[in-house]
């Protein structure tokens, strides 16, 4: 409770006791009774009633979130050009009146819910797009009186400029601003455009009005059944055409994964195959190689003695060819 509030309520209790004072003078005077001391009290009473009426009328108390609009009430219709801010002022008594604004952030939200608009009725706003699609859009208006314009605000609206300026300018900018859009553009990539568009505008017309743009909400678009369905089909073939390319592409890389795998098993055989010709060609050069070692080293001599040493363990006596005129005895292997 401000001091104002208090001096007029104390002013209350002075008043019921002036009249109760007043009740019991006219009861002592009709029977006779002695009335003096209560004549003193009535002239006290009604000193302190008026003095604390008064007093209490011409304070007022501002709240921190409120700013007010000094009006003279008698004498015209003047308007004190500058509002009282918060605090404790002193007004004309009973010449002047205050008309309190909040200078909080106000929220008007046009919205086809019930429970989320500020109408409880269906009040999103019905935009024809550039291609002749209809949608339906809801949008938050967040906004504030401006301390520096109150005075303006009052003389042009007085507390009229929600209903009468907020709700229909908001409507009337989104309407002509979608209206420029085509319905793919607006649900994908100029939403962001077309907001910045809006509140670009709305941000204009409310300073020319005496109020400050807060924010602008584009809180949702909806399309109409017959769109939403077209739409929805659209992305059930969108999605179908996606699979379908998922799937080629899937057994393109199946067929290159194949492709790999068989080259690599001929490359595999490949190398083999020169690892077995590489090894064939060494081994014939390693014979050759033995063979014309062996033939070099070779002498009649030697020949001879390995032929000795081929015969069968059975001969005891070879003949040499009618040439030699030798006989030669095979060694004895039982000698010791």
């Amino acid at each position: 409770m401000n001091i104002s509030s208090l001096l007029q309520g104390i002013a209350s209790f002075a008043w019921v006791g002036l009249f109760g004072v007043v009740v019991a003078i006219f009861i002592r005077l009709s029977r006779n009774q002695p009335v003096k001391g209560l004549t003193t009290a009535v002239i006290v009473l009604l000193v302190a009633a008026l003095l604390l009426t008064t007093v209490g009328a011409g304070l007022v108390f501002i709240e921190p979130d409120d700013l007010a609009i000094v009006v003279t009430v008698i004498g015209g219709k003047g308007i004190r050009p500058e509002p009282l801010s918060a605090g404790l002022h002193w007004i004309v008594p009973f010449a002047e009146r205050v008309e309190r604004y909040s200078i909080l952030n106000q929220t008007y939200t046009m919205s086809s819910a019930a429970d989320e608009g500020t109408s409880i009725s269906d009040d999103s706003i019905q935009v024809r797009t550039k291609d002749g699609q209809q949608v339906y859009i809801d949008a938050s208006v967040i906004y504030a009186v401006d301390p520096l314009k109150a005075t303006d605000l009052y003389r042009t609206w007085r507390f009229n400029f929600q209903d009468g300026l907020v709700r229909p300018q908001a409507r009337g900018v989104i309407r002509d601003v979608a209206s420029q859009y085509g319905v793919e553009e607006i649900v994908s990539s100029k939403r962001a455009e077309m907001e910045l568009l809006i509140t670009a505008e709305l941000e204009n017309i409310f300073t020319k009005n005496n109020l400050v743009l807060r924010d602008f909400v584009l809180r949702n678009i909806r399309f109409s059944d017959e769109y939403a369905a077209a739409v929805e089909q659209k992305q059930i073939a969108e999605q179908q055409a996606q699979q379908a390319a998922f799937v080629v592409e899937q057994k393109k890389q199946e067929a290159e994964q194949a492709r790999q795998i068989a080259q690599g098993q001929a490359d595999a055989a490949v190398i083999a195959a020169k690892g077995e010709a590489e090894a064939l060609l060494i081994q014939a050069q390693a014979e050759a190689e033995a063979n014309r070692l062996l033939s070099a080293s070779l002498t009649p001599q030697l020949i001879q003695y390995q032929y000795v040493l081929k015969l069968s363990p059975g001969v005891d006596t070879i003949f040499i060819p009618s040439e030699n005129q030798f006989i030669l005895p095979l060694p004895n292997s039982t000698t010791p």
